[in-house]
């Protein structure tokens, strides 16, 4: 398969490549969002050195120091380790050989060094840590030969103890890439490659449970329909996600129980929550780790912080973005005796219509950019979130499903509406929009423009009531 997107990614590990000096680059991302295929679609076969850590999460026995130094021992001697000479005993001495095995390797360019799931090998009391970083710094970084590329699926671990490492490797890896879920326009190119052809309407209708994710987005059969497809791949019996959730957060966070207090929570409120309230309904103290928790959700792209904009509001708040766990939560997690057909069965109904529109509100927010291309004003400095209006006392509060501020002085104010046709106004909704534009402007003491912006599916249709929208973007505009 080829690879999909990643064409920025893909450039910076070739300019790495080519540099004049030895690099050290760290990719993190979440959980099967495609970090190795990148590494692996990049440099074929031209690796000096690969090792992928044993997983500590497989069989029935905890995985040793030991066991994972014979692997990494099995890994030299692939790539030209002398077989007469003994397992390493430690990881100091492992690191050595490889050393010794980088040294005779002859040929012009970088030797590239990878190694993948990296935090595996930090088993307790094996003094991993101090072994790797005597490699790179004691050895790699004093020369000019070596890319040194590691990942992991804790990403956690990468962002401690690299990323942000206040220990040896402090400051010292030279390029950290971030590696985010596919696009609806990456999505489909990569359905379109699998041989899975839909519309754009079921793109969006599968990207509502799948989110961007590659190895996920691989379960889709060509020729079944959407919802043929969700619950082959969700509700079946011995269906390969039905799982995923649990697995998705220990193989990623350590302390994973913790992170999964913090995502349930989140999901029960689309607008999200400040962190004293998060605090206050998993019980995790502000002191307790959840600053560090709720950094590591958002850089590995299943949490987004924001200030409402337009407020005084000094405190962030912090909302579930990801379409998987939304999904998850929402019709699997706790659930029992599921029913096979269960998404055959209930397409159409009124829980899964609601559902739908809520998750069409994500989709949009994760397309923000291509949303802006739209309205033309992808080159003028904005700020977006959601936003309530709070209640006086002669109006209820509201909430607007995204607010763009504008450098320019004015407000796109949108409503997002998934529906299988047109939308229509009639005069009770054009009446609501008026004054909810009109709330806002007095709540937030707007002097420019406010733009009654719709997002939809398949655009408007025209009325006498239709103009109370200024602009109208449709789903084509969410895969620019």
């Amino acid at each position: 398969m080829s690879l999909i997107g990643r064409k920025e990614e893909q450039q910076t590990l070739l300019s790495l490549y080519h540099s004049d000096k030895s690099e050290f680059v760290a990719i993190y991302g979440r959980r099967r969002v495609g970090k190795t295929f990148l590494v692996a679609q990049t440099f074929k076969d031209g690796f000096a050195f690969q090792h992928t850590g044993r997983s500590p999460y497989e069989g029935s026995s905890k995985i040793t120091m030991n066991d994972q130094i014979q692997a990494f021992y099995y890994s030299l001697i692939r790539y030209g380790l002398s077989e007469d000479i003994p397992v390493p005993k430690t990881w100091i001495e492992a690191f050595y050989r490889l050393e010794n095995l980088l040294e005779k390797k002859a040929g012009t360019g970088k030797k590239v060094v990878f190694i993948d799931e990296l935090p595996w090998m930090d088993t307790p009391k094996s003094k991993f840590i101090s072994a790797f970083e005597g490699f790179y710094n004691g050895w790699a970084s004093l020369r000019d030969d070596i890319l040194l590329i590691v990942c992991g699926s804790s990403s956690s671990w990468i962002l401690k103890n690299i990323v942000r490492s206040k220990g040896g490797l402090y400051d010292r890896f030279t390029c950290q890439i971030k590696l985010s879920p596919f696009t609806l326009r990456e999505t489909e190119e990569f359905m379109s490659e699998n041989n899975v052809h839909y519309d754009r309407y079921d793109i969006v209708r599968t990207y509502m449970a799948f989110g961007g994710i590659p190895y996920y987005l691989g379960y889709l059969k060509p020729g079944a329909s959407v919802e043929q497809n969700i619950d082959k791949t969700f509700f079946e019996e011995n269906s390969p996600l039905k799982g995923e959730f649990t697995r998705l957060f220990n193989t990623l966070f350590t302390g994973s129980d913790k992170y999964i207090k913090i995502v349930k929570a989140l999901s029960k409120r689309n607008y999200g929550y400040t962190k004293d309230d998060i605090s206050h309904i998993t019980g995790i103290s502000a002191g307790g780790g959840l600053t560090e928790y709720l950094e590591n959700l958002v850089e590995t792209d299943f949490v987004e912080r924001y200030k409402p904009v337009l407020s005084n509001a000094r405190v962030d708040y912090f909302r579930l973005k990801d379409s998987f766990c939304l999904f998850y939560l929402r019709f699997i997690d706790g659930k029992k005796d599921l029913d096979e057909h269960f998404w055959q069965n209930s397409s159409g109904t009124k829980g899964i219509l609601s559902w739908q529109g809520i998750a069409f509100e994500q989709v949009c927010l994760t397309h923000l950019e291509s949303l802006k291309k739209a309205l033309g004003i992808h080159g003028i400095t904005t700020v977006a979130s959601k936003m309530i209006i709070p209640a006086t006392s002669d109006k209820s509060g509201s909430q607007i499903d995204l607010v763009i501020d504008r450098a320019d002085r004015n407000v796109n104010l949108c409503e997002m509406k998934f529906y299988s046709s047109e939308y229509s106004v009639d005069k009770e909704e054009n009446i609501r929009l008026r004054n909810r534009a009109e709330s806002f402007r007095t709540a937030f003491h707007v002097r420019g423009n406010v733009f009654l912006t719709l997002i939809t599916t398949f655009g408007l249709k025209y009325g006498m009531h239709s103009n109370v929208f200024q602009n109208t973007l449709i789903l084509d505009d969410l895969f620019l």
